[in-house]
């Protein structure tokens, strides 16, 4: 990282809005003076996600240290240019690491219990789980198809995990995960909560001043390069 700190390139953060409320507790004041939240349902589709983001670089116009808050996000940054740009984003799936405070607490929770679909504040609110899209699929499909579509896809989770950021955000969207909850109890799933922590966040706002090297956790694209999903393998 002395590279980028003996260059002074500014510091940009494009980030999914379910870090958002985490990541402006956590810079300090003057950190950077580009800041921008996406929408959560861009992942949705991946190469909306792909070109969102990929605009958003090209169009800054001095060499940066660019903060990637995503993980690959279902291939959504494979092939991700950084142009002048040096790229830093957490290597992770999706957010589900970051927002348990490291990869290894993911490896941790999918050896507790494998088969853990993942709830968080984002993803309810992007009408991304298991509810929202039956509704879908039942609206343009019907019934009957919906419900072949949503076994296939969810048959085999066994645990339905809502993470918060804290207690107060576990109050707010409880109601809607215990909804979910009850919808996936046709799988089988049991429903638990837990606390998420700032951990993952808190080292990569670390490593964007230069504190400590990035590590396993964090992959680090100079100028010319390509985020490839190779780069997430593990």
């Amino acid at each position: 990282m002395s590279e980028l700190i003996t260059q002074n390139r500014p510091i940009v953060i494009l980030a999914c809005q379910v870090f958002q409320h985490w990541l402006e507790q956590l810079l300090p004041d003057g950190l950077t003076a580009n800041l921008t939240f996406f929408d959560y349902g861009l992942h949705v589709v991946p190469k909306n996600l792909r070109k969102t983001i990929q605009q958003a670089i090209d169009s800054i116009e001095q060499p940066s240290l660019i903060v990637l808050g995503y993980g690959l996000c279902g291939n959504g940054l494979d092939g991700i240019n950084a142009g002048k740009h040096f790229l830093l984003i957490p290597r992770t799936d999706d957010c589900i690491a970051i927002l348990l405070g490291s990869y290894q607490a993911y490896l941790r929770e999918m050896k507790k219990k494998p088969g853990t679909y993942y709830l968080s504040k984002g993803w309810l609110e992007a009408g991304t789980n298991p509810l929202a899209e039956s509704r879908k699929y039942e609206e343009k499909y019907g019934a009957e198809t919906a419900n072949f579509v949503m076994d296939t896809q969810y048959r085999h989770y066994r645990r339905l995990m809502m993470v918060a950021r804290n207690e107060q955000e576990l109050e707010t969207y409880r109601p809607q995960a215990q909804e979910v909850a009850a919808y996936c109890t046709r799988w089988g799933m049991r429903y638990e909560e837990l606390i998420g922590t700032d951990d993952y966040l808190q080292r990569l706002v670390e490593i964007a001043i230069g504190l400590e090297q990035t590590g396993d956790e964090f992959l680090l694209i100079p100028p010319g390069g390509m985020l490839t999903q190779a780069h997430f393998i593990r």
